[in-house]
């Protein structure tokens, strides 16, 4: 049998992963090493799904 996670607990935890994951692109752009407007659209989607996730933590949505 599975253990029994809470919703907010796996969503902490992909909300962690999405900040490391913005961290990163945000630090390789940065450094010159990202210049495409494809990386950059990718951040947006990571910083929408940052907002939704923690919008639902708050009790927005």
């Amino acid at each position: 049998m599975r253990a029994d996670i809470e919703v907010e607990s796996l969503l902490k935890i992909i909300l962690v992963l999405v900040v490391v994951w913005i961290g990163l692109r945000v630090l390789d752009a940065f450094f010159g090493l990202l210049g495409s407007l494809f990386g950059l659209v990718t951040n947006f989607f990571g910083l929408i799904i940052v907002a939704l996730i923690v919008l639902w933590l708050l009790d927005y949505i």
